[in-house]
């Protein structure tokens, strides 16, 4: 039994939290309850005190609620219950619901506890059901919208006038989507910016794309064949590009659920920043110019590669969009018995000081390259994976001279 000084204890700690709090001894009965859980369960707190906890359970998941209960009580360890499954629980009324649930166990004058923190998230799981519906549309939109180009690009040749009327055509379906999107963004902040995300930066490349599939068929002739190579380059980059939004976003929504699962392995960081080098060299600027002036010889690390290989994407693409002409990208590493550091220099257009502080936040991007392509979520994904790797990411940046961005990160990844 809890003593009157462990009851003081318990009623100050759960009024204090908006959660259902409730606390149940080695048994799975059911010792304290705070007023949030009276009201999600529909119990007063004599219904439910020295009650098993299965009142709390719906009849199908009972069973396995015991054995994940067992379990919990050997391993005796804070964690969030049901990770990687659905829990539900029973109101007094019969309903069931969804939740979240975090177990803590304690002890009190040598009695053992559990106390588990629950969320409803009827809500939550409404709108993912919405948002899964509204993804589902857009994804038949992309498909439709793909089968239009590619009937467009084998009769280029005599659609002229009618491509006219297409794009008159496509202004207004454009609209009728803004229109739309204007009308979801009541269901919350995220599903908005990612919607207004994805009309903005899915637009401009498929523009471009359209446009170099029409001009390529005008150049037939032998001599032309550099211009149709201009204009392949410009596609390859352009849907080069979309696979880089497309990845950013599925990677938001694994870091979001805890899904990702990183592949540690042994490897040179020499062939890691040449291939870094290689791939950006594709979309240099007129005179750009990127270097490594470090010797990489005898640098290994035990880590995901694939995450430094996203991580020199990014901050070297970066380096090259927000860059004029006729500068140069420097990278430079140094290793110590513990941790690598990496540094990318550029002499860009730099990050103003007053928004630096929010420069890795997701959707993100600074005033002075709001007309520049970018979804704002790429150092927010390099930093999340940095440090579920042990690691960090800083910079120093200064408007109008350049900025260093500098990732330190462990020799040997412990996860």
């Amino acid at each position: 039994m809890i003593n009157k000084e462990g009851k003081i204890i318990f009623d100050t700690l759960f009024e204090a939290v908006s959660e259902a709090v409730i606390v149940v001894d080695n048994t799975q009965k059911i010792k304290a309850i705070n007023s949030s859980a009276e009201e999600m369960f529909g119990y007063n707190t004599d219904e439910l005190i020295d009650e098993h906890l299965d009142i709390l359970i719906p009849k199908k998941y009972k069973k396995d609620h015991d054995k994940h209960v067992s379990s919990f009580l050997k391993a005796r360890q804070k964690r969030q219950m049901g990770h990687g499954r659905d829990l539900y629980a029973a109101h007094k009324n019969g309903n069931v619901f969804p939740i979240e649930a975090g177990l803590n166990p304690f002890e009190i004058q040598g009695e053992k506890y559990i106390m588990a923190l629950i969320i409803d998230i009827s809500l939550r799981k409404h709108q993912e059901l919405e948002i899964l519906e509204l993804n589902t549309k857009l994804e038949n939109k992309v498909i439709e919208r793909t089968k239009s180009l590619s009937k467009t690009v084998d009769e280029l040749e005599k659609m002229n006038q009618q491509l006219d009327d297409e794009n008159q055509k496509r202004i207004a379906a454009e609209n009728k989507v803004k229109t739309a999107l204007k009308r979801e963004r009541e269901l919350n902040e995220l599903k908005t910016k990612f919607l207004s995300l994805v009309s903005h930066e899915f637009k401009t490349p498929l523009s471009g794309i359209l446009t170099s599939t029409m001009l390529l068929s005008k150049y037939k002739l032998t001599e032309q064949q550099e211009r149709r190579e201009k204009h392949l380059s410009v596609i390859k980059n352009k849907v080069h590009y979309l696979n880089n939004i497309l990845n950013d976003f599925l990677s938001v929504e694994k870091l979001e659920k805890g899904e990702i699962k990183y592949n540690i392995t042994t490897f040179d960081l020499d062939n890691v920043i040449k291939e870094a080098i290689t791939s950006v060299n594709l979309i240099l600027k007129p005179g750009q110019q990127v270097s490594c002036s470090s010797n990489l010889e005898n640098i290994t690390l035990t880590q995901d590669q694939k995450i430094l290989d996203l991580t020199f994407s990014n901050l070297l693409s970066n380096a090259v969009k927000y860059s004029s002409e006729s500068t140069s990208i420097t990278i430079t590493v140094s290793q110590t018995p513990t941790n690598t550091i990496i540094n990318v220099k550029d002499e860009g257009f730099g990050i103003p000081e007053k928004d630096q502080k929010n420069i890795f936040q997701r959707y993100f991007r600074a005033e002075n390259v709001l007309l520049n392509q970018g979804t704002g979520i790429g150092l927010n994904i390099v930093k999340s994976h940095l440090e579920n790797l042990g690691g960090s990411i800083s910079f120093i940046s200064e408007e109008n001279v350049g900025s260093t961005f500098t990732v330190n990160i462990p020799n040997k990844a412990e996860i």
